[in-house]
């Protein structure tokens, strides 16, 4: 008896609207670019959406898993049109190749290119002219933008329901469970969403505590009710200039479309009620550096700047916190993670180690957030930039951040990359020789994120309030594709 057919296919971005850059087709091979056995050697035991799907294939012997193309960038500027082209064709022209009895895709839910605010939403739209009715089914962020219109194309759906996202490969087993299930006649998924009429920042948004915690309780409560097959509470990315922007709830039941609508709809309303707890203050880079330095007990003292953080899309440029750590007079051994600066990596790869560099860090993408800051540093070390996760967010992954510098500026080691991505794994501090739990004051470019593996070993973490294209401050930022009335 001949098996079933199943395609896999990957394309995760999240697009700052804000930022200053562009994401070229090039930031994706560099990243995930992999298709068939690439792709299952590439994410073979890790913490992914991929990962999720390949760890279940052995549970299915009467159906083929065949992976498509998978891409993936970090998350940054919108995406220039002929990089999305380029993805979409790959995975377009894979799925008319063949019929297939099930197609499982991992999206993000807040992509945008320069000239299309939702991309996804017609990404998924030729996808169904392709396959046609075929069971189509799809994982999304947790700070995805979902929409009705997306759900209309979906047989199934479920998304990450933590943050920091520990649980991606969860959330491919839940929607690829769903799927064949619809597929092999066993279930009937109706999917309903509801919006939340307003723009949100993320900085209060972990599932641990706090207004989200409370709310992933009340969605598990709608989950163990009969009928229910899943329900994921979306924030959304509050930097992402979408006409689908906003918070939503996606709710999955089985057979009863009004079912799914309730839950979603009596969420929705519980997410608006805590609208204002997700706005918060933050310390100035001065006040949260006094904080951390008085703050005693074992563990580092850690200092976030989230405005800059590039999972937000952030450009790893700004100056402010640095500048401000200097100022501070930190003791020897601190550590600033990190400047995004390919020209000065070359420079130190070029000069050699014990080298003293005479440079200017922050300030290089874009003055509009702060003056370049110059120094005098003596070249400690020199690495590839090419190390695996240790810690539970995309746990064993590989990453590769380009040849890196660390750099002796006085009392405080920083290190600097030739590519933007976060520092949130302890493998990033260890390949530059760096013990991050012995280290008195760790500064760095991210946010919640970052907590996954840093937050338990810390004895304080504070988040400050930079300039940056991620501030705290909504207000900064004019949206153009957003109904104006959430904004």
């Amino acid at each position: 008896m001949a098996k079933h057919k199943l395609a896999i296919a990957r394309l995760w971005y999240e697009a700052n609207s804000f930022s200053p850059l562009r994401t070229n087709l090039a930031a994706f091979q560099a990243r995930e670019w992999v298709s068939g056995a690439a792709a299952r050697a590439f994410y073979a035991g890790t913490a992914t959406e991929i990962g999720g799907v390949l760890a279940v294939e052995p549970d299915h012997p009467d159906w083929e898993f065949h992976y498509l193309h998978c891409a993936a960038a970090p998350p940054g500027g919108l995406v220039e049109s002929a990089a999305f082209a380029a993805v979409s064709e790959r995975i377009l022209g894979g799925l008319g190749e063949q019929r297939w009895d099930a197609v499982y895709l991992s999206l993000h839910g807040a992509m945008a290119t320069v000239d299309d605010p939702t991309p996804e939403f017609h990404l998924l739209q030729a996808i169904r002219e392709t396959i046609g009715p075929t069971p189509l089914a799809a994982s999304f962020d947790l700070h995805g933008h979902l929409s009705a219109e997306m759900a209309a194309l979906l047989d199934a759906t479920s998304g990450y329901h933590t943050y920091p996202h520990i649980d991606m490969d969860e959330a491919a087993r839940r929607t690829l469970a769903l799927l064949l299930a619809k597929a092999e006649g066993r279930a009937n998924p109706k999917v309903a969403v509801a919006k939340v009429p307003s723009i949100m920042p993320s900085f209060n948004m972990r599932t641990a505590d706090g207004p989200m915690a409370e709310l992933q309780q009340l969605a598990g409560m709608w989950r163990r009710q009969r009928g229910m097959l899943d329900v994921t509470i979306y924030g959304g990315f509050a930097y992402g200039d979408s006409p689908f922007a906003g918070p939503s709830v996606v709710a999955v039941a089985e057979k009863d479309q009004k079912l799914a609508q309730r839950c979603a709809n009596q969420l929705a309303s519980e997410f608006l009620k805590r609208k204002q707890q997700f706005f918060i203050r933050l310390p100035r880079a001065a006040d949260g550096l006094r904080q951390a330095l008085k703050a005693e007990g074992k563990g580092p003292a850690i200092v976030l700047d989230p405005a800059d953080n590039p999972l937000s899309g952030g450009i790893g440029d700004t100056p402010a916190l640095f500048q401000a750590l200097l100022e501070a007079k930190p003791p020897a051994g601190s550590v600033f993670a990190f400047f995004w600066d390919p020209p000065l990596v070359e420079v130190c790869h070029q000069a050699g180690l014990g080298t003293t560099v005479d440079a200017k860090l922050g300030g290089r993408v874009t003055l509009d957030f702060g003056l370049s800051v110059p120094i005098r540093a003596r070249i400690l070390k020199l690495t590839d930039g090419k190390f695996r996760n240790e810690g539970p967010y995309e746990h064993n992954l590989a990453v590769d951040v380009g040849r890196t510098a660390l750099l002796d500026v006085g009392t405080v080691r920083v290190i600097v990359t030739e590519r933007c991505q976060t520092p949130n794994d302890p493998a990033y501090f260890r390949l530059h020789g760096i013990d991050p739990e012995s280290v008195p004051l760790l500064c760095v470019k991210a946010k919640n994120h970052f907590r996954a593996a840093f937050a338990d070993m810390a004895r304080c973490l504070i988040d400050v309030d930079c300039p940056g294209p991620a501030s705290a401050g909504l207000f900064h930022y004019k949206f153009h594709h957003a109904p104006q009335h959430i904004w």
